[in-house]
């Protein structure tokens, strides 16, 4: 019956997980953090890396932190919270970095009706290249207008 819990708060956390990326993105990242994410944006420099990447580490250190409370303080729900943060960080990483901005040159023939519209979506969203009137929504869930066929 544990592994049931496991599972369900796992999925429960990946969810939620969904919203604080909006949440992130449209307050954080569009507001006071601005300085930090602009240059996901509009590029002026020359590196791979982005200070937007300063973001994941954030979310990393939470995971680590629900690590080390399942592993040293038996708190056994921190496991599953830990794994579906990764699990969420991962699956954003290999959505957002790799196959819509191609950070790696992979999933370029990607051409079903969900891929056009996450492309879609998130092209609209970087038209903007200021701080305001960007739309913002999550990796996952994106909205219906942009699955036109």
């Amino acid at each position: 019956m544990q592994i049931l819990y496991w599972i369900l708060v796992f999925l429960g956390t990946f969810s939620f997980m969904e919203f604080m990326a909006w949440f992130t993105h449209k307050y954080i990242m569009h507001g006071f953090l601005w300085s930090l994410h602009k240059d996901h944006h509009h590029k002026d420099h020359n590196s791979w890396f982005e200070r937007n990447d300063a973001f994941f580490i954030f979310y990393a250190i939470v995971s680590m932190i629900c690590f080390y409370l399942w592993s040293y303080e038996g708190v056994w729900y921190c496991l599953p919270i830990g794994l579906g943060i990764m699990a969420y960080g991962a699956a954003y990483f290999v959505v957002h970095d790799i196959f819509i901005h191609q950070r790696f040159k992979l999933f370029r023939k990607a051409n079903n009706r969900y891929a056009k519209g996450v492309r879609r979506a998130h092209k609209m969203h970087h038209k903007h290249l200021g701080k305001n009137d960007g739309e913002c929504f999550g990796m996952l869930v994106v909205p219906f207008k942009y699955f036109k066929r």
